[in-house]
């Protein structure tokens, strides 16, 4: 079967000159506005940017007919308003740039009020229930921090989706609160050391995996298809067990296609930098160079979607799907996340003076212990019904937030821990010298990696390596942003009332860091995640343990989150109950199509081709007992008999367990609450996929390869 859907390599035209020649060719940066706009709206937009500050409709109408002339220069005939609605995708309505001229015909024209804003049916995205079929308006606003690109005919503008009542309905409205949050918080705490920072930005490196399938296999196997996932495979003979593909040639089938997505993503103004192959046979990764945390959000959700189209030209599909394949490893979508200054100070980053790295140790600290007060959280932001698999197996840590930060920089944190302000001295502050914070400058190549860390720190950032691989980045981010916000505010009111009562601004931050590295320590662990022992003792430390994905979604509406979400302006209680209902009913909805996929195929499928097996040794039987005596044809029905009575036991369990899923499904479906009913689908429905899948595979091994027609993972997962 492999070599009946195997293609050859298609050949890739490599655009005239260097990469960086067309980089950004397809994006409205800042060079295409100063060449499109007048001086006046380039600067209002420059503005807008660097501060918010609202743009007016006058500056809106340059920015439109700028935009409306670049656009139709490249090709563009159409606009689109394009968001991030809580579907972990994208989404996006096409019009066309044609306006009545009055005198019967068509003109092109794009006014500000259409930049700014459009209206999509809010009721037909997930929303919570806080839009109704019969409360159909939502708006999409312009987000001008993000500048609009054009993909194929059509301009994309980077918009936030919001309900007619004001409530955010997508990922990026939250993001960008959160973002805007934390900075205010840390030039706050940045001022301390640096009165001249005016701007903190965080930093978002995203590291996506995937695997390729060849579309034909794809096509044959509906539960790919259908759920993004094998439900059914018996394991390869030869997996990832020699680790040899890790970091291997990369086949040139998918080097074409890498080729072709490195090209469309640079004009795309997407820097990638790294692909290389993954540890599992046909798993691969792409990296970019490190950017700013909306923007780049923006651009892995592009690459992902690029991803997916330029793959079919390649003849391959892409999986998303954090565990497609069981016994090899899953997809994740490490997030390194930093923050720096518009000083140029990258603020996780050690520095070459004492008081640059207290200031080091305070964000450091500050991170730790904003994980620490929300890492059950933190859990609930990448939790999803296809992590779960992932989450906890040998490529993955486990479903315990915990941070790693390397020998030297716990070190550093157990001295000052144990050593008190009046003994630390800042050199250059009032006669003070921070002999303790002398961090090695070689920090960056001496800190260690932890892969079974989910939160770990790698020098000049963490690594948030628990998020899945199909996730918006976006729903970690927005958390994580957020609750560092709230820390710093909470870490600088405490160290203003030390100073209030006459204490030294350095003397103050050493004793409010003492306190919280204190307090954090249940959350620094720098051991093995996949031990048993630490599952007890993160438990024993208070951590939270939970590892229902239904349960988990629970944390964020803990009064701790809600308080935490509302204190930073990021999200009200309202949009997070609404968020929490459609993760609710995401997690349902996915279990129940795989449920009623895998129900499909065993009794449509396997267990017709099984019986078609079991029919003919059947009637082999018979034939040995016309042909031979009684004795030598039972001798020699032995192992038939063997097999037939095996097929008759794993269909007979197939048929019980599709019964008993269908009877759980049916009850589950009776519930109203979708938290209850994603609990039953849970508990009741999900374990009985893997029972299934057990006798599935076993009769994988038993039935002739020729009747098994669906195909198999050694012809699915080894590209040549």
């Amino acid at each position: 079967m492999e070599a009946a859907f195997q293609k050859k390599a298609v050949e890739v035209k490599i655009p005239a000159g260097r990469p960086s020649d067309y980089f950004a060719a397809n994006v409205f940066n800042r060079e295409k506005m100063f060449k499109y706009l007048p001086p006046d709206a380039f600067a209002r937009v420059e503005e807008s940017v660097e501060k918010g500050t609202p743009l007016d409709l006058r500056t809106a109408d340059a920015v439109a007919e700028g935009l409306k002339n670049w656009a139709l220069q490249n090709g563009a005939t159409h606009y689109t308003h394009w968001f991030h609605p809580l579907t972990e995708g994208t989404a996006e309505k096409h019009d066309t740039f044609l306006d009545p001229d009055g005198k019967g015909g068509l003109i092109e024209k794009f006014s500000g009020k259409l930049l700014i804003q459009q209206e999509p049916d809010a009721s037909s995205f997930p929303s919570g229930g806080i839009r109704n079929t019969f409360e159909a308006r939502g708006y999409t606003a312009w987000d001008p921090s993000s500048p609009a690109f054009i993909v194929g005919d059509t301009l994309c503008i980077p918009t936030i989706f919001i309900s007619y009542t004001g409530e955010s309905l997508d990922y990026k409205a939250p993001l960008l609160k959160a973002l805007e949050a934390v900075n205010k918080a840390a030039v706050d705490v940045c001022r301390y050391f640096n009165p001249d920072v005016k701007k903190v930005f965080a930093y978002l490196g995203w590291e996506q995996e995937y695997f390729l399938v060849d579309e034909g296999l794809y096509a044959a196997r509906p539960d790919l298809l259908l759920t993004g996932r094998t439900l059914m495979g018996h394991e390869s003979s030869k997996n990832q067990q020699l680790e040899d593909h890790y970091f291997g040639a990369i086949p040139i089938r998918v080097l074409g296609f890498l080729k072709e997505l490195e090209i469309e993503a640079l004009k795309l103004g997407i820097p990638l930098k790294t692909r290389h192959n993954e540890v599992a046979p046909n798993q691969f990764e792409v990296a970019p160079i490190f950017g700013e945390c909306n923007l780049s959000n923006d651009h892995n959700l592009l690459i992902m979607a690029l991803m997916r189209n330029l793959a079919r030209t390649h003849g391959f599909r892409v999986l998303l799907h954090e565990k497609p394949f069981k016994g090899i490893n899953g997809s994740g979508k490490h997030n390194n996340w930093s923050l720096g200054t518009d000083t140029g100070i990258l603020l996780m980053a050690p520095g070459k003076t004492p008081e640059d790295n207290l200031r080091f140790i305070t964000f450091v600290v500050n991170v730790l212990k904003a994980v620490y007060r929300h890492n059950a959280l933190l859990k609930a932001s990448i939790a999803s019904a296809s992590n779960a698999h992932r989450l906890g197996a040998n490529e993955a840590p486990p479903a315990i937030i915990s941070s790693f930060l390397g020998a030297q920089v716990s070190a550093v944190l157990d001295k000052l821990e144990k050593t008190d302000a009046s003994e630390v001295i800042v050199a250059g502050k009032q006669g003070f010298r921070l002999d303790i914070a002398r961090i090695p400058e070689l920090l960056l190549d001496n800190t260690d990696r932890n892969r079974t860390s989910p939160f770990a720190f790698t020098g000049n950032r963490f690594e948030f390596r628990a998020v899945g691989s199909e996730a918006n980045c976006a729903a970690s981010m927005l958390v994580l942003n957020a609750a560092v916000a709230e820390q710093l505010k909470i870490f600088k009111a405490e160290v203003d009332t030390l100073r209030t009562s006459g204490k030294d601004t350095y003397a103050a931050i050493i004793d409010v860091l003492r306190k919280d590295i204190k307090e954090s320590k249940a959350i620094h662990f720098d051991g093995n995640g996949y031990s048993e022992a630490w599952k007890a003792e993160a438990e024993r430390r208070g951590l939270d343990c939970e590892t229902s994905v239904p349960l988990i979604i629970d944390a964020y509406l803990w009064k701790s989150s809600v308080q935490m979400f509302e204190s930073t302006g990021v999200m009200t209680h309202k949009e997070l109950e609404a968020r929490n209902e459609v993760k609710w009913e995401t997690y349902t909805k996915k279990v129940q199509i795989e449920a009623r996929v895998l129900g499909d195929l065993a009794m449509n499928h396997i267990i017709p081709i099984a019986t078609r097996y079991q029919s003919s040794l059947v009637d082999n039987v018979y034939k040995l007992r016309d042909l031979f005596t009684a004795d030598k044809a039972a001798s020699m029905s032995v192992r038939n008999l063997e097999i037939i009575e095996d097929i008759s036991n794993h269909i007979r369990v197939i048929k019980e367990k599709v019964d008993e899923m269908v009877e759980a499904r049916k009850v589950a479906n009776r519930i109203d609450s979708e938290r209850e009913k994603a609990i039953a689908y849970h508990d009741s429905v999900f374990p009985m996929l893997d029972v299934i899948r057990y006798h599935i595979d076993k009769l994988e091994l038993i039935v002739d390869d020729e009747l098994w027609t669906l195909p198999k993972y050694r012809e699915l997962l080894f590209i040549r």
